[in-house]
């Protein structure tokens, strides 16, 4: 559930947000319950309803929309993160903040570890007209950075093959451009945060708009490798300390 531009379906969004409304204020809502009152089951499907409207019923995201990223199979921990920072006003998106706004820690751990688990085939998104100069200049700045501008790789931190770090580094590749270039914009414009230290928040300060153009077209274009499962904690040493991605501190 971790977007930041485009809109749900109102309706359908209203729909899934009550109904997971009512399940979250279920112990009030039973007490006044009579046999004529029907019952919200209280399982994980139901729990989740808000998060499927938008992101699949698997998670597999929405690549038509370009805006809602697919959930399944990122780290955990970093899912748990992102609710934690919606519900925190860390990042900014009405939908998810009002989603998230009453979950209790332990219900967000098990969202989270449910999306985790899911493996579905990815979608590819809609990716603009860009330039080959574009496209080489993003995959410079995925695999090598900048070191003159203190940008450091992609990879150096969402590891070699781009498909992200346990235990809460997120994959990048597969996800839609738009969603790539508004999140970038996000951090540079502090509509999204995470825990000190922030260091995508300083990363993203350091890239140019063509930088950002550059980096969500090479990533959106990429060919997804073998195996899309995220590379084991410790696999990679990230040049920054980084809350977000949980080198220090980031996990929730």
């Amino acid at each position: 559930m971790m977007t930041n531009a485009g809109s749900c379906p109102a309706k359908s969004f209203r729909v899934a947000a009550l109904l997971a409304a009512a399940l979250w204020f279920g112990a009030p809502a039973r007490a006044a319950e009579t046999a004529d009152t029907p019952r919200i089951p209280d399982t994980l499907q139901q729990r989740i309803a808000a998060c499927t409207t938008c992101h699949g019923v698997h998670g597999e995201g929405t690549p038509g929309s370009g805006y809602f990223p697919r959930l399944a199979g990122k780290p955990a921990a970093y899912l748990a993160r992102q609710m934690q920072d919606f519900q925190n006003g860390l990042r900014k998106y009405a939908p998810m903040e009002y989603t998230v706004r009453q979950l209790p820690p332990a219900y967000m751990r098990e969202i989270a570890e449910y999306f985790a688990a899911q493996q579905v085939p990815y979608g590819r998104s809609p990716l603009p007209p860009v330039s080959a100069a574009t496209l080489q200049r993003g995959e410079e700045l995925i695999g090598k950075g900048d070191p003159a501008r203190r940008i450091p790789a992609c990879a150096s931190c969402h590891g070699s093959q781009l498909t992200g770090v346990e235990p809460s580094t997120p994959g990048l590749v597969g996800l839609p451009y738009d969603y790539i270039s508004a999140q970038l914009g996000s951090w540079r414009t502090h509509t999204r945060a995470t825990v000190a230290p922030d260091c995508m928040a300083e990363v993203a300060n350091r890239l140019g708009e063509s930088d950002i153009t550059a980096v969500a077209a090479a990533l959106a274009s990429r060919e997804l490798p073998p195996d899309t499962h995220a590379q084991p904690a410790g696999s990679v040493t990230p040049p920054l300390r980084c809350g977000v991605l949980g080198a220090t501190g980031g996990t929730p």
